[in-house]
């Protein structure tokens, strides 16, 4: 059995622990009942020790000090969050949050958007004053192109007006940009408070909401500045899911098929029978919903614990590098259309199909793999053209991607489904690379 394809063993260093909670009135047979997950991320343990005091060296004009040395390490805290995942969670976030954040905790500030906290902001400020907060809230524009330092400065006045206080926190009511924001702006406010995640998208709820990644774009670049900050808790509520315009499934989807590809057949294999069924609102909500979530989430949290900063030393299997697989290609997308033509998730997709083809054509990948692969991501729905865009400009704007190393970018390619690997840069000729982008585009 590919170890990927299951949680990892409890023995092992930074074990993701899946703990049961199900309602009286919501009650499945196993495994269909996962619904909350404890997440531990250790650090090393770290002490204090000085050094040997200075002393005087050498003679005359030439004599200098041996100055003392002091080594200053800490004992960081262990990270530990639940994912909570089902029908109805909205009305318990503020009780989690109660659980979370403790008693001394008086005001909470939601940062959604106009859209989302129109539909489910009443639901959560009522719950959350019913555990005894005073409740704020911000709203920010919708889309990437509002993922911005602008955005995060106008929610930190906010809170700074409010009154927010360390004990405090902060909930994220949204998708993925409304997340990265609102954890970044608590990463960076008081030099940091708590937050909880209440994702309403797909594409948020199995991918961005877990592991703690928060930021924001520069007009050279998506993601080139932010922090990892983990959340309290993780609410994912498949109900909001209903409310979701087509092209965000599709978005969601597509991280859906990233993660199938990069960790195991059984997790792909799931994603893609799902997907077969169920790709469209029609019958999404269900049982099954909750327990691919489920499953996306188990594999995510699995590689966030092991390697919870992304180590840029690591290339091996669980590196946490592999969650980048199609995000090099999709990062330029969204770069050199400016964020205005693609959903992150959809740009997701077309980064699958270049980076699937690149493989086949550094001979890592075989073409049965890689219909598999392009099978998968046309399961998702369809795609925005890329056909009219210069594989030029695009190959020009991978060069600004942050997971640069030693100036060169670090691809993550597949040898097979379920088997990804990471390829440095200067291993892929720009002929070659542009011959993949370009039959990829035109094909469509």
């Amino acid at each position: 059995m590919d170890g990927r394809d299951v949680l990892p063993r409890l023995s092992r260093p930074f074990a993701f622990l899946s703990h049961l909670l199900i309602p009286n009135h919501y009650k499945l047979p196993l495994p269909s009942n996962l619904s909350w997950y404890r997440l531990h991320v250790f650090s090393n343990y770290h002490s204090l020790k000085p050094k040997p005091v200075s002393h005087l060296t050498g003679s005359g004009d030439e004599r200098s000090w041996s100055l003392p040395r002091l080594q200053v390490r800490t004992k960081a805290r262990p990270h530990e969050y639940e994912l909570r995942i089902g029908s109805g969670l909205l009305s318990e976030v503020g009780r989690v949050t109660r659980a979370c954040l403790g008693d001394q905790a008086q005001r909470i500030a939601i940062i959604s958007n106009r859209r989302v906290f129109s539909l489910y902001g009443a639901t959560v400020v009522k719950s959350l004053k019913s555990s005894g907060f005073n409740v704020s809230h911000w709203l920010i524009g919708d889309g990437e192109r509002h993922k911005s330092v602008r955005t995060v400065e106008t929610v930190l006045r906010f809170l700074s007006e409010t009154g927010l206080e360390r004990r405090d926190g902060l909930v994220s009511l949204g998708g993925g940009v409304v997340g990265d924001v609102t954890g970044f702006a608590a990463a960076v406010y008081l030099r940091g408070v708590s937050f909880i995640q209440v994702p309403t998208s797909l594409l948020a709820q199995v991918d961005s909401s877990v592991g703690g990644k928060t930021g924001v774009n520069l007009p050279g670049g998506k993601n080139l500045v932010g922090s990892f900050h983990q959340p309290k808790a993780v609410i994912a509520d498949i109900e909001t899911l209903a409310t979701l315009p087509q092209r965000e499934l599709v978005a969601g989807w597509c991280e859906c098929v990233k993660q199938g590809a990069v960790g195991g057949r059984k997790l792909f294999k799931e994603t893609t029978d799902f997907l077969k069924i169920s790709s469209t609102k029609e019958g999404l909500i269900s049982s099954r919903l909750e327990q691919l979530i489920a499953s996306q989430c188990a594999f995510k949290a699995s590689i966030v614990a092991a390697d919870e900063r992304e180590d840029p030393g690591r290339s091996d299997h669980h590196s946490r590098q592999i969650l980048n697989f199609g995000h090099t290609i999709a990062h330029a997308l969204e770069t050199v259309t400016s964020y205005q033509r693609f959903r992150h998730g959809e740009a997701v997709g077309h980064g699958m199909l270049v980076a699937g083809e690149l493989s086949k054509n550094l001979g890592l990948l075989d073409q049965t793999e890689l219909e598999l692969l392009n099978k998968a991501v046309s399961l998702c729905g369809p795609l925005p053209s890329a056909r009219d865009l210069d594989e030029r400009a695009v190959v020009s704007a991978i060069a600004q991607d942050k997971k640069r190393t030693a100036g060169q970018v670090q691809w993550v390619l597949l040898e097979r489904i379920g088997r990804p690997r990471i390829v440095d840069g200067k291993e892929i000729s720009p002929t070659l690379l542009r011959k993949s982008v370009r039959d990829v585009f035109r094909r469509q």
